[in-house]
């Protein structure tokens, strides 16, 4: 046992930081000053180790940047801010930057973190599309269809969830992709006929929207706008920055450190064998994804007790109808964190806090996953498929999740069918399909086949809108974008996170559905940007509320009055309490029918 003095630990400690961890170490004293001089020494010395000291992680997985956000110094975070530092990053608890800015409560904290943090995801995307497009380039060509079926484990949900077919076509570094579901929108799946078209050229590309419905072509130069300008663009209203601090910080992630790979079994009694399917023509080893987990969290320790109060009010809806997970009990931490404590990394600190208590639920809930995978499929996973992923999970949450799981440490072969969780209640099972468009015939598409090799050439035409289509600004175009889904799903959910209350203060399924969100447009913390979802959230709540019994003039009366006797009138009083009974059991079918719908559809709901 070492006879050495917690004193001089903590000392020796405080020492190491100061080398390894300089710009951590100046963060935590909030020496503003020798950051602002240690950060112009790095600038100009330039990344001379392997990793930029501005994006290194301390012992607790936290960036200076998000060091400085948890700890609220405003003034280190606008320092490492315009040095460069990574707006758009997670710490090891799986926290954003932007969720700890609002955990602070600080409106200026969450106004700098937030336009800054659009700021570089636009500035990612200009440079991100240019590299993917060319990093395709030099890769055979190739026409794919990818079919999205979405499934659930829920009752009678699993008929309500939409499909669609994205049809990619891939030239030189010429993308296209059709897709017919474009988002969520009101309270309803958003159908249409679009082509997404990605042009690379040297220096930069072009995005091409083309609507098939209403003959219109949107188009947009990606390229990078100047600092000072983009902040402007994407500074946030008032009110957004209000909306976003009166409401839960939610966080829905699929825990992957845990998935192992298994080889599925078929066969009966002491007769096993490795299983396999034929998926599209190709026989495909079957693999199941053991210990995925849905991990949802909630905080709320930025908001005032009026809030709580509001968010407290409205009861468990959904859980209520799915059931729950497991629950592990709200986080209150009692102790702060002392500098020793947090750069010594043999030091447990969970329970502990950096800069006040932190309110947290968190539920886990098991999902599970597939994989179907073939050795001879035409495609390279890495070449030619996951370029196509990232340029869609710029924008799309759904292809961003795809990305996360397909980037694992995947058995070989090529997944031909891919079974991934996306929330709590649903899973995403994708199908390459149509290859080269050997099965159905594609309009552009040639298909060859050489001395046994088969491939395709795509046509120039396939990437040019047709001549009568009305071409316009992207600014003109009608947004249906994607943001993280810790935000835009934080409105729609956060009932399945409360805490259950207590029993006397449990309300039946057809008062809870008739609760309002407390924000509406006279309330001064409306965000109009969340106008749109909260008009769906607000109609899931509303819609399905109880329908009255039907009225005695309302039952047909399918006997004659004038021709029956005293038991021909009793008769006819069991047949009019049959048809009631059988209309209220229609309407009662119908209405939970309605109520499952919307809760899928705010589980899965986009923005």
């Amino acid at each position: 046992m070492s006879d050495e003095r917690p004193e001089s630990s903590g000392k020796r400690w405080e020492a190491r930081a100061r080398v390894d961890y300089p710009l951590h170490y100046l963060i935590w004293l909030r020496e503003h000053k020798l950051l602002e001089e240690k950060l112009g020494i790095i600038g100009l010395d330039g990344d001379s180790t392997d990793q930029n000291p501005i994006e290194k992680l301390d012992p607790r997985g936290r960036t200076p940047l998000m060091l400085a956000i948890t700890l609220g110094d405003i003034e280190s975070t606008r320092l490492l801010i315009i040095r460069g530092a990574n707006v758009n990053v997670k710490n090891d608890e799986g926290w954003t930057a932007m969720q700890e800015a609002i955990a602070t409560g600080d409106p200026q904290m969450v106004q700098l973190v937030m336009e800054h943090r659009d700021y570089q995801r636009h500035s990612n995307r200009a440079t991100g599309v240019s590299k993917l497009l060319k990093l395709l380039e030099e890769s055979p060509d190739f026409y794919v269809e990818m079919k999205w079926e979405f499934i659930s484990w829920v009752p009678l949900i699993s008929r309500m969830c939409p499909s669609d077919t994205y049809k990619i076509f891939k030239q030189g570094s010429k993308v296209r992709i059709d897709t017919t579901l474009l988002g969520f929108e009101q309270g309803n799946w958003e159908r249409g006929n679009l082509s997404y078209i990605f042009l690379g050229q040297s220096q930069s590309a072009k995005f091409l929207e083309v609507d098939h419905e209403t003959h219109r072509v949107y188009v947009e130069e990606i390229q990078m706008i100047p600092l000072d300008q983009g902040i402007e663009v994407m500074r946030p209203s008032d009110d957004t920055i209000a909306s976003r601090l009166s409401a839960p910080i939610v966080s829905f992630d699929i825990d992957t450190k845990k998935i192992s790979f298994e080889r599925n079994k078929s066969g009966i009694w002491g007769w096993r064998q490795d299983k396999s399917e034929i998926i599209n023509d190709y026989n495909c080893k079957v693999f199941n994804a053991s210990n995925v987990e849905f991990v949802a969290k909630s905080r709320t320790e930025h908001m005032n007790e009026t809030e709580k109060v509001k968010l407290n009010s409205t009861k468990n809806t959904i859980q209520t109808m799915l059931g729950s997970s497991e629950e592990k009990c709200p986080v209150k931490p009692e102790l702060k964190v002392t500098m020793a404590e947090y750069f010594d990394e043999f030091v447990d600190i969970r329970g502990k806090y950096l800069r006040k208590p932190i309110e947290q639920t968190t539920k886990v809930t098991k999902i599970k996953a597939n994989l179907w995978l073939s050795e001879d499929y035409p495609l390279s996973l890495k070449e030619q498929i996951m370029p196509i992923v990232d340029l869609m999970a710029i924008t799309s949450s759904h292809f961003a999740k795809l990305k996360d799981f397909i980037e694992m440490q995947l058995p070989s072969g090529f997944p031909v069918k891919i079974e991934i969780p996306l929330y709590h209640i649903s899973n995403a099972q994708i199908t390459f399909g149509n290859l080269f468009g050997m099965d159905k015939t594609i309009e552009g598409v040639q298909t060859l086949d050489t001395d046994g090799k088969i491939f395709c050439v795509v046509e120039d035409s396939v990437f040019v809108p047709p001549r009568s289509y009305v071409v316009l600004g992207a600014e003109q175009r009608r947004q249906i974008g994607v943001d993280n889904d810790e935000e835009l799903l934080q409105f729609a959910v956060q009932q399945s996170l409360l805490e259950t209350g207590a029993e006397e203060d449990q309300v039946d399924i057809w008062e809870a559905l008739q609760v309002q969100r407390p924000n509406t447009p006279n309330d001064p913390y409306f965000d109009p940007a969340d106008e749109e979802l909260q008009r769906a959230i607000h109609a899931s709540l509303t819609e399905c509320s109880f329908v009255p019994a039907v009225s005695q003039p309302d039952v047909p009366d399918l006997v004659d009055d004038t021709t029956v006797n005293d038991t021909d009138a009793d008769l006819k009083a069991v047949l009019r309490l049959s048809m009631e009974e059988k209309r209220q059991a229609e309407l009662q079918i119908r209405m939970e029918e309605e109520m499952l719908e919307k809760i899928l559809q705010l589980s899965l709901i986009e923005k």
